[in-house]
Parts: C-alpha cells; structure tokens; sequence
C-alpha cells in the first residue's frame, strides 16, 4: 500500500462523513487527457469494483487516490519533425526561417503531434486523519505533493494545508537514534545518508549495513550530518526517517506482500490501512512528544 509518507497539518473543517468527502471531490474527479491536453488529474474511487466513492473511511481515517494522466511527447520526437518541416520551409521559401518562425513551426509541430502521443498514468495515495488534523501522502517526490494538495484544496477551499513541523530539529533525533540515545521503540536500521556541513556534495550513502561499525559511527562523532536514517520503530515498521521529516520505504517487520491473500481486495485493503494509520498515528505521537509540536 503505502511506501512513503509526506505529513501536512491543516486548519478548516473537513467533511463529517465518507459520503460527504467524496460528495465534495467530485468536483475534481478525474477526466482523461484530452486531444491536445498534456496532463490531467483528478480523483478516483477507492474500489471502483464495489462502488464509485472516492473516500473511504476506516477506523476514522480517510483514504483517498489521486490520479494523473499524461500524453509522452519525447522532446526528440518534436525536435525531428521540427528538422524536416524547417527543411521544407528553406525549400518552399529559398531562405532560412527567422527565430520567430522557428517558434511557430515548433509549436504547430507540438500541437499537431500531441494528440498521437501515447499517454500514461500514476496514482497516489493519500489518508486525512480528521481528529488530529493531519494529511498523509504516499509520495517521496516534491512535484507529486504539490498536485495531490493543489487537486484537493480545489474542491476543499477552506482547507489551510501546511507541512507539518516540530518545534525540535528532526536532523538532531537522528543522531539520537543513531548513538543508541533515543527512546527504546526507535531502533537502528541498516542504512543511513550523511552530508558534511561544509560541503553539499560531499555525501556518504549506506546502505544494508551495520550502523554501529566504528567507520561508519566516526563519520557521525566527527561532524557529518544524518540526512536520512534506517529505523525500526515499535519492533513492527522499518522506515528511512528525512531530517524533513519525510518517511519513505515503509514494510511492516515480518510480512510479506502476501500475508492477507486470504482476503477479499477491499477487505485486505482496509486491514493494511488500519494497521499503517494505527501504526503512524502512534509514531507521529511519540515524534510531538519529544521533538514537540
């Protein structure tokens, strides 16, 4: 289900009821590209094979699905075509095209390719916690955030999204964690990012490794920041915590992607978002408590 987390906190009202939220994002539902349209986004049902409702509300949280689609036009292609029509305008005309008419032969030729390029789409999840006023994307990607926000205060205008923050650097946890000086639920993973202060582009990457190694524990003690760090939190989800606070490659500790086949789709799909919302809302708890809020 979920693989990454990007956290907002927000301020307005949010509907009371699943049938409300969906009520409300049918303004914004999807259409597909159009002939000459580059992108489209929308929200989609949750489980188009049970009914159409883009909400869905387990265990008092909302899970929703954005989808974009969008027309592939490589640059190349345009770029070729543009080559032969410029070839056949010197022919016809016995002179070069001036700056101005390149930029109108390449626009004609995007236009006119556009609508015999193949499209394709991706989806992203998302879930609003109501009660604690906090919105969850499965996105690891600044770009992706951005157009599931924008795609949801459309129909929600009275929504006030903002990241979520703590008083308490995130980057100072890490390091926290990392010389065994955290709470006993956030336990040392198995890969981390370190950066020197000094320098952006000096990075060093780990990954699949013993984190307590002294080379590795040197570079720490002698001042290099952790920027992303493995953790296992409550001995049940193994994440990669960003000093952003950003949380991607979730697993749940000792289950495979088949450990509910037993079930119906939508039954299976609600076990795993009541076990990853009961899960985060207990992390998110302990990260207010000791970075604060």
């Amino acid at each position: 289900m979920f693989r990454n987390v990007r956290y907002y906190e927000f301020g307005g009202e949010w509907p009371e009821s699943e049938k409300a939220v969906s009520e409300a994002l049918q303004a914004a539902s999807f259409e597909p590209c159009g002939p000459l349209t580059e992108r489209s986004s929308g929200w989609i049902a949750i489980d188009p094979d049970s009914d159409d409702s883009l909400a869905r509300r387990v265990a008092g949280s909302d899970l929703l699905r954005l989808r974009s689609q969008s027309r592939v036009l490589p640059a190349a292609a345009v770029n070729e075509e543009l080559e032969l029509r410029i070839a056949e305008f010197r022919e016809r005309m016995q002179e070069a095209p001036t700056a101005r008419e390149k930029r109108r032969l390449k626009a004609e030729t995007h236009d006119q390719l556009l609508p015999k390029a193949m499209v394709k789409s991706d989806k992203i999840w998302g879930y609003v916690d109501p009660q604690q006023k906090i919105l969850g994307i499965d996105t690891a990607q600044d770009a992706a955030a951005e157009r599931f926000l924008v795609h949801l205060q459309s129909p929600l205008r009275g929504l006030n999204i903002r990241p979520l923050q703590y008083e308490r650097p995130m980057g100072e946890f890490l390091t926290k964690i990392f010389l065994r000086d955290a709470p006993r639920q956030f336990e040392l993973g198995r890969e981390c990012r370190l950066q020197d202060p000094a320098d952006e582009k000096a990075i060093i990457r780990c990954s699949d490794c013993d984190l307590s190694d002294r080379t590795i524990r040197s570079h720490v003690t002698g001042g290099m920041r952790l920027t992303q760090l493995g953790i296992v939190y409550d001995n049940m989800m193994s994440c990669v915590l960003n000093e952003n606070g950003t949380i991607t490659k979730i697993r749940f500790v000792g289950m495979d992607d088949d450990h509910e086949d037993h079930l119906e789709p939508l039954a299976r799909l609600d076990a795993e978002f009541v076990l990853l919302t009961g899960t985060l809302r207990r992390l998110l708890g302990d990260l207010a408590e000791l970075l604060g809020r």
